[in-house]
């Protein structure tokens, strides 16, 4: 089963998932400040994406971090943070099951899922 993590009312996820309706394609869809995310999946993401592309240091909640954490940061810094603060992991993940895609672009999705 195709699984889409991100928050709710991100509007990346909301073309992610017009995306993926217009195109007929079943998925289930996973709230991060709802239903979490556990620290053995953020290790695999880190593993697989990178934590430096799955930690969002663009929104609001990366600039609201202190200085020193946002100075410090490494892997296991960040899988904390992003299991403290759901809301800073980059939307979406797309799990097809045997690849993550990180962030939306119709393009991969195309080629993945078409």
């Amino acid at each position: 089963m195709t699984t889409l993590y991100g928050i709710k009312n991100c509007d990346t996820i909301k073309k992610s998932r017009k995306w993926l309706e217009q195109n007929g394609i079943e998925y289930q869809f996973h709230d991060y400040r709802k239903d979490g995310v556990s620290g053995e999946q953020l290790e695999q993401w880190c593993d697989e994406l990178g934590w430096e592309k799955l930690l969002n240091k663009r929104g609001t909640t990366w600039r609201k971090l202190p200085d020193e954490t946002k100075q410090t940061v490494d892997r296991e810094k960040a899988i904390l943070i992003m299991l403290d603060q759901p809301a800073i992991i980059k939307r979406p993940v797309l799990d097809l099951g045997t690849i993550r895609l990180l962030g939306f672009s119709e393009k991969e999705y195309s080629a993945l899922l078409i």
